[in-house]
């Protein structure tokens, strides 16, 4: 497929450069089918998780347990990006890293497809494990590909690169959906090991047009220092082992037992991380003052996350139960409403790109703060637009499924607005000594938004319940407001970054 999309190279002398792939380097096309069938399996297997964990053919759990671990599980993906990447920097270079994450995500998938609820959780284990080393690996390959920071092509090849993650995340609730919810659950997530099988396969194939330095440790750890992480991990697994031994052992074991110190790390590592790059000393009075304006965004970014991500729970769930999922009569599988949110980027982000572009001109283009701000309010106004479906279901009514598919709408618009923004100011506010960590604190957002769904759900708080969603709708819109009435403070602590 790959390569019926390939002409004759413009600029030789760049990695594939016999080839190129809509005018970039031919690695690209591999990196592109890599991340489109990671994201393949990632998503349909995610379109599938809660409705498998509420079936009662599959673990027949509670809505609260299910968004539990649901939330839990995401926030793990996006909490483990980070040693991710420190594995790819340090440990096995970003190439060797990227194919051991594949072959972890696949035995992930297969272990789920086994028909034992024993070994699901292992299963979760694994897939999280193995999309945290691949994550933030597989991005900087692509970055790889190109000479230096000023190569113009460099930005249409993440675009290139990122309609591969949406292509794959479209397609994945329509196929393994579909086979998972009509025929058969586990034979939905051995179809999410298929697909990652593809693409660990042709990324073997094709990894001979990746650039050379994609193989190479960046920063290999010392003796000394192999030697140290090994035994400090070493007493970490043990202490784990003992410690879930005993309450095991002790018969006081149950699954909050897991759940809880989880959730607990996705809000306190993130904390510690960025408490710590704030105290630190060697940092000079600019910088500083960028990480204050960044704990802004962070925690809006946080918020935000928060209820977005329960698109896939609390919205996948209350459409299981509680809306009538027709369109013209003709009945549809609950998971292809994971397929909205990517059709819907794939559509808007072209024209979200040529408005900024277009106001830019006229030196009308909105601030940073004002894009944060205008995100979070959109995420906050789709679950006040939840609130309908809400009304209509407690009255004894099926929902139709265009208040749903109107719920997505709303919260890809806000996506638009506050990710793609959310991703350059990182990367444009990292100080010099964090340069190459802070797109993990970026993804660490996610981490502390999820677990703070996956600590209410623990609590047994129901998501689905007017008051509840009408309370998170408001802190949304507050938090927006907030920073948009605090805009000019912040543009003052980011200083010269717009």
């Amino acid at each position: 497929m790959a390569s019926s999309l390939t002409k004759d190279s413009v600029t030789p002398g760049t990695p594939g450069s016999e080839k190129t792939f809509f005018g970039h380097p031919r690695g690209l096309a591999t990196l592109f089918m890599t991340e489109m069938w990671e994201r393949f399996s990632y998503y349909g297997m995610r379109a599938l998780l809660p409705l498998y964990l509420v079936a009662p053919g599959g673990l027949h759990l509670s809505a609260a347990t299910a968004t539990a671990i649901y939330s839990v599980y995401v926030s793990l993906v996006y909490l483990l990006a980070m040693p991710g990447g420190w594995f790819g920097d340090r440990v096995w270079g970003p190439r060797r890293t990227v194919a051991v994450a594949g072959a972890v995500i696949m035995l992930g998938h297969l272990t789920l497809a086994l028909p034992s609820s024993g070994t699901f959780y292992a299963g979760l284990g694994l897939v999280a494990i193995g999309s945290g080393l691949l994550k933030a690996n597989i991005s900087t390959m692509v970055g790889h590909l190109y000479e230096g920071r000023d190569d113009a092509r460099r930005d249409g090849g993440f675009t290139v690169f990122y309609m591969g993650i949406n292509l794959g995340a479209f397609a994945a609730p329509l196929v393994i959906g579909t086979i998972g919810e009509n025929v058969s659950w586990h034979l939905g997530f051995a179809l999410a090991a298929l697909g990652m099988a593809l693409g660990l396969g042709q990324f073997l194939l094709g990894s001979r047009h990746l650039a050379d330095r994609s193989s190479v440790v960046p920063k290999p750890l010392s003796a000394q220092e192999k030697s140290s992480t090994l035994r400090k991990a070493a007493i970490w697994a043990v202490v784990a082992l003992v410690f879930y031994a005993i309450v095991g052992f002790s018969g006081h074991y149950t699954l909050n037992w897991l759940l809880v110190p989880l959730t607990l790390l996705g809000v306190i590592i993130p904390v510690l991380v960025l408490t710590r790059i704030k105290r630190d000393k060697e940092l000079d009075r600019t910088e500083q003052s960028s990480m204050s304006a960044y704990i802004w965004f962070f925690v809006a970014a946080a918020v935000f996350w928060m209820i977005y991500d329960q698109g896939g729970s609390t919205l996948s769930i209350f459409a299981d139960s509680s809306a009538e999922n027709t369109v013209f009569g003709w009945e549809f599988p609950v998971s292809w409403y994971q397929s909205v949110n990517p059709v819907l980027i794939m559509a808007l982000a072209p024209v979200f790109a040529w408005v900024w572009l277009a106001l830019n001109r006229r030196g009308k283009e909105p601030s940073t703060v004002v894009k944060f701000a205008s995100g979070l309010v959109l995420v906050g106004a789709s679950f006040f637009l939840f609130l309908a479906p809400l009304s209509i279901a407690e009255g004894g009514h099926k929902a139709a499924a265009m208040w749903l598919v109107a719920i997505y709408f709303v919260q890809t618009v806000g996506e638009l607005l506050l990710s793609p923004v959310g991703l350059s100011v990182t990367t444009k506010m990292a100080p010099a000594k964090y340069a190459s960590q802070m797109m993990g604190v970026w993804f660490l957002a996610v981490t502390a938004g999820d677990a703070t769904t996956g600590l209410l759900s623990i609590a047994g708080v129901d998501l689905n319940k007017t008051g509840i969603v009408a309370l998170e709708a408001t802190l949304a819109v507050v938090a927006g407001v907030a920073v948009w009435m605090y805009r000019n403070k912040v543009k003052e602590l980011m200083g010269a970054v717009r």
